[in-house]
């Protein structure tokens, strides 16, 4: 019997670190987990100038080409951006595709352009945005430590959120402001779930829907979490994983 993967991808700012919480879970259900660390998101001497949504996607199709077996890819956040751009090219490899809180949009926009039919009317849509603080060099953004508690971890232990909230690094915007493009054939034919969390204060609520709308098609599961559920919710997020993977167990091509 192959061996059955999954691959994890952290949002902005974050790391694989974000994932610990679910890769016991997912070793009892029979899958080996591999939580990715993005290129320049401070686990290597990748420049932040050099990042970019084709590195990104680069990186983790090289260690898709490394494992044999299907692969469930799981995104968080705008760590979605990435998934896309990734089932583009290794549609034929995926089992199924899985957002949670994610950017999941339509082929060339912006998660700001998704964004922006909203702002006038729930501001809240902004999220993050207006409280980041740039990097020394210019080139990246980082979240200060209260913010990050109030608006990515309030729902979290606050040990575990303070602990998660100075891990936080740099984010290069070479990683961050970027457009996926991709095709009904192959992006469009892979299974996927949209994991909404409903008390999401970065990711909101209303911007979780307006993607599904915007990108209909996903299977959908709704947390009662903040923006962080392998954080807060570890085995309630695993326990909407796993059904999804038992019903998608291999790729469609």
């Amino acid at each position: 019997m192959p061996e059955r993967h999954v691959v994890l991808i952290h949002g902005a700012w974050a790391g694989s670190w974000v994932w610990d919480g679910l890769l016991d879970g997912l070793r009892s259900a029979g899958f080996t987990p591999h939580a990715v660390d993005l290129p320049g998101n401070g686990s290597d001497d990748t420049p932040a100038a050099a990042v970019s949504l084709d590195l990104y996607a680069s990186h983790v199709c090289a260690l898709i080409d490394q494992l044999e077996g299907p692969v469930q890819v799981v995104a968080h956040s705008g760590g979605g951006m990435t998934a896309t751009a990734v089932a583009e090219r290794r549609a034929e490899r995926l089992a199924g595709l899985s957002y949670v809180a994610g950017m999941m949009l339509p082929s060339g926009l912006s998660f700001a352009e998704a964004c922006g039919e909203l702002v006038s009317t729930a501001p809240e849509v902004s999220g993050v945005g207006p409280f980041l603080e740039r990097s020394a060099d210019g080139l990246g953004t980082r979240v200060p430590a209260e913010i990050a508690c109030a608006l990515f971890f309030h729902d979290v232990q606050l040990p575990q959120a303070l602990a998660a909230a100075q891990r936080l690094g740099i984010q290069p915007d070479g990683g961050r402001a970027v457009v996926a493009r991709w095709t009904a054939e192959r992006f469009g034919r892979v299974p996927r779930l949209y994991i909404e969390c409903s008390t999401d204060r970065s990711v909101v609520p209303a911007v979780q829907r307006w993607m599904q709308e915007l990108v209909p098609g996903a299977e959908r599961v709704t947390l009662d979490c903040g923006h962080a559920p392998q954080l807060a919710a570890p085995d309630r997020l695993l326990n909407s994983l796993l059904p999804f993977f038992s019903r998608h167990p291999d790729p469609v091509f």
